[in-house]
């Protein structure tokens, strides 16, 4: 299924490609730095970079922002807020918050993949309140009860 989303290019932007899959079978878009000059991120730095984007995601909708592999991976370059939320009714700036966690500075530069976005349906909770939840085999089992 294909969605039509709406974007604003910013004047920042200008030039730039839009977000795009890479692949037939990509679940993510490879979103673009719109940097005007080269941006280093010092190690153990974090880092709001514009994308010069503004969306619109349909309502049941929000727009994922996750790290790309390979530059976590290679570069130790991370998605802070992973994933973040474009939700449907932010209309300002997609911007993506950048933290570095490898050894070296790395560098930003105009036109780079700096992370992907993936659309995502969202559905609405109703909280039904009671006295006490039901039981299951794994109860309040967590953070390891099964094992290494």
């Amino acid at each position: 299924m294909i969605i039509s989303i709406d974007v604003e290019i910013l004047a920042h932007a200008k030039g730039l490609s839009l977000p795009e899959y890479k692949t037939p079978g990509s679940s993510g878009m490879d979103v673009l730095a719109a940097v005007g000059e080269d941006v280093e991120i010092a190690p153990g730095r974090i880092l709001l970079v514009p994308t010069g984007l503004k969306v619109a995601a349909p309502e049941g909708f929000e727009l994922q922002v996750r790290p790309r592999s390979g530059l976590a991976l290679k570069h130790g370059l991370f998605v802070i807020n992973s994933p973040g939320t474009i939700d449907s009714d932010y209309r300002g700036e997609l911007q993506v918050i950048l933290a570095n966690f490898g050894p070296e500075p790395f560098c930003i530069r105009r036109g780079m993949r700096i992370a992907q976005l993936v659309l995502a349906r969202v559905e609405r909770i109703a909280w039904n309140r009671v006295e006490e939840l039901s039981s299951t085999e794994r109860s309040g089992g967590g953070f390891g009860h099964t094992g290494v």
